[in-house]
């Protein structure tokens, strides 16, 4: 016969005592996540995922979740969503009606939400992947659309399913009841009023991962001010330096350089430099993407320089070699090739002089000499 104390144990019990176990044997409560991974609901309960992530020392709230309770999420999402009026959602302000089925430079079908493809993706930021990965999901359409961009068949012809906002809800809990650090939403700026309404509805089913808004950094102050206190962590690019340079390769982006720098003071004002938690997880913060170039087209260290003198010195910057010649590339001789070792340790080195501690530096056993 089963013993009654023991019958009346529960799962919170039970991941209390797991707890205080590994830490007499030397293990980290991390490896509690793993128990709860396994679940496939894609809704849990917003009480006991919190009572959960606690024992086994995960304790986070994001930043939306006050918002959500005191209902302010819904109202900046029904007024992000009204911007679609007159669509001014990115520094292109075509100002479309998409309430109307309208579709600007971006190409998004009007106030229709297309998304191609959401998963645990392992190949992000190390601090952002961690055991159990980033729970990416993938916008189609873009408002930058660069000529070189790998991923030109989502971001410059669409490709991917139509959706809905309640979909995209159900999708960030899956990517949670999956065992997935964060939501990343890659290439938000065109869909941020459907990313808030979704997070709304999710918040109330018991979302509580932090939110990465992956960006190409091009983002308008107006539209930074409805998301701060909304997104976790920041995961800008700082693309291009020099007007002339965006222009040619980002569709007549010739603001580029100050929009995005401007925003990136911005982004870092609401979240502040980028600190890992207690399981080397990133959970707030900015963290700066800059992909090297050939022949220095994108104006490298002009970038360190202006991080080095407008941000913190350990502000988190991901130093990127594998820039690959894609879909128009090819077209601009310049940016027809892949870069060399040496133009990427000039990038690096440079950024170390310029007193910054905080690089994400790569391999570059696959570089040119």
């Amino acid at each position: 016969m089963a013993d009654p104390i023991l019958k009346q144990q529960t799962r919170r019990d039970f991941l209390k005592s797991a707890a205080k176990l590994c830490l007499q044997v030397g293990l980290t409560p991390v490896f509690l996540g793993c128990v709860t991974r396994e679940t496939a609901t894609p809704e849990p309960e917003a009480e006991t995922e919190v009572e959960e992530r606690e024992v086994a020392g995960l304790a986070f709230e994001p930043a939306y979740l006050s918002l959500h309770n005191s209902g302010e999420l819904k109202e900046r999402a029904d007024e992000l969503w009204d911007v679609m009026q007159s669509c001014r959602l990115c520094p292109r302000q075509c100002g479309v009606n998409r309430h109307e089925g309208m579709t600007g430079f971006c190409r998004s079908p009007g106030t229709g939400l297309v998304i191609s493809g959401h998963h645990a993706h392992f190949g992000e930021e190390r601090p952002l992947v961690g055991r159990g990965g980033s729970g990416t999901i993938f916008l189609s359409h873009c408002g930058l659309r660069c000529v070189f961009c790998q991923n030109w068949a989502i971001s410059h012809l669409g490709r991917g399913s139509d959706s809905d906002i309640d979909k995209m809800a159900d999708m960030m809990l899956r990517l949670q009841a999956n065992g997935c650090h964060n939501i990343n939403l890659v290439t938000p700026t065109h869909y941020s009023p459907h990313i808030l309404k979704a997070l709304d509805i999710a918040a109330g089913k018991g979302l509580r991962l932090p939110v990465v808004y992956n960006t190409c950094g091009w983002e308008r102050m107006e539209i930074l001010g409805f998301l701060d206190g909304v997104v976790d962590i920041y995961l800008p690019d700082f693309k291009y330096w020099d007007n002339d340079v965006s222009a040619t390769y980002a569709a007549g982006a010739e603001s580029y350089p100050e929009i995005t720098s401007e925003a990136i003071i911005e982004m870092n004002r609401q979240v502040g430099v980028a600190r890992p938690g207690e399981q080397g997880v990133m959970e707030r913060g900015l963290m700066i993407r800059h992909l090297v170039m050939p022949n220095d087209v994108s104006g490298s260290e002009d970038i360190m320089a202006w991080i080095a003198e407008n941000l913190p010195k350990d502000t988190y910057v991901n130093i990127m070699a594998q820039y690959t010649p894609a879909h128009k590339a090819y077209d601009y001789p310049e940016i027809s090739r892949r870069i060399t070792r040496e133009e990427y340790q000039q990038v690096v080195q440079r950024a170390r002089e310029l007193g910054l501690t905080n690089l994400d530096i790569q391999g570059m056993g696959w570089l040119q000499g």
